[in-house]
């Protein structure tokens, strides 16, 4: 069935995160660092971190019945789910199984990869899909299992990434609340931040060599990746507002990716946006990657910061090199 084309609007929101926390005095007892040391640089205080057992879906799962069930809509009236990660429990994609698990019988579901920006990215492919009248209700969400892929031995990565999920539900709207996006790569960059797969040469014919390997840990240049954001995003939001015909007087609420609090900070200051319209859960979660917009909405929606009307403007930023703005306003 297709439906006329109408705006969008963020309806629900949910998140979860693993229950088992590492303090940054804990971690100190792994590698050679220290709670100042970490705080200091990055704001960041603990991490939620995923067991043996634990699963990307179950994580993603959970944050999305939270977000269904605050939006006021049954799991089988959900066209579509956009599982933004680049940690999936199976190479191949884990957004069906999280369709399974919610009991979403009727959606169509795939994974969208877009690292840190990913929820952004998500967010702008979920506002086509309705606003071209081909589904009314998406459930997106970010989720990352990052500590898979982290060099526990490596202090300058491994102090950053936690685990963690959240996720949003859009439904059509007769108003459209998403007021204005902008989406940006850069490819010539990837260097700077990434999880790339090495390949070990085996012959498998006289004339046939193929090639096979695993993923490398994560590695990054940071002071690189801070150097582009504090340029990058402030830069983005600006044409966000532009292309929604507003300042930058007009947010109420300040949402980026939850990387490190310098960069929040640094940010905020470019935008001359005061410190208290800055959303910030960093310290208790670290980087969770795509999953930390949609993660610290949550809270700040339950928590009673962010109320129906409010307009928000969210960026995310991060391998690929990936990063991106949308200005929205929360509820219908």
């Amino acid at each position: 069935m297709e439906y006329s084309g109408v705006g969008i609007a963020i309806t629900g929101c949910g998140s979860s995160a693993p229950n088992s926390t590492v303090t940054n005095d804990q971690l100190s007892q792994v590698v050679e660092t220290s709670d100042e040391w970490i705080a200091s640089r990055t704001g960041i205080r603990q991490r939620h971190l995923s067991d043996s057992s634990g699963t990307l879906v179950d994580l993603a799962a959970k944050a999305a019945k939270s977000a269904i069930e605050m939006a006021g809509i049954e799991p089988d009236q959900v066209d579509l789910i956009l599982l933004a990660t680049s940690t999936p429990d199976d190479l191949f994609g884990s957004a069906c199984q999280v369709q399974a698990a919610i009991g979403a019988s009727q959606a169509v579901a795939f994974d969208l990869t877009a690292a840190c920006s990913g929820f952004v990215f998500g967010l702008v492919t979920a506002a086509q899909y309705i606003r071209t009248g081909v589904y009314r209700n998406v459930v997106l969400i970010g989720a990352d299992v990052l500590s898979r892929w982290v060099d526990w031995n490596d202090r300058r990565t491994c102090v950053l990434f936690g685990d963690g999920a959240g996720a949003v539900v859009i439904q059509a709207n007769e108003r459209d609340r998403l007021l204005g996006f902008e989406l940006r790569s850069d490819g010539t960059q990837n260097r700077c931040l990434n999880l790339a797969y090495a390949s070990t040469a085996k012959p498998l014919l006289e004339d046939c060599e193929i090639g096979q390997g695993n993923f490398q840990p994560i590695t990054m240049n940071g002071q690189e990746v801070y150097r582009f954001a504090v340029k990058r995003v402030p830069e983005v939001i600006e044409k966000a507002l532009f292309r929604a015909n507003l300042g930058v007087d007009a947010i109420d609420w300040l949402l980026l990716h939850q990387a490190n609090q310098r960069i929040l900070d640094s940010v905020a200051d470019r935008l001359k946006i005061p410190s208290e319209k800055v959303i910030s859960n960093l310290a208790k979660y670290g980087n969770t990657s795509a999953a930390s917009i949609p993660l610290a909405l949550d809270e700040a929606v339950r928590e009673g910061f962010v109320k129906t009307g409010d307009t928000i403007a969210a960026s995310g930023f991060g391998a690929g090199l990936t990063w991106g703005a949308a200005i929205f306003q929360w509820g219908r």
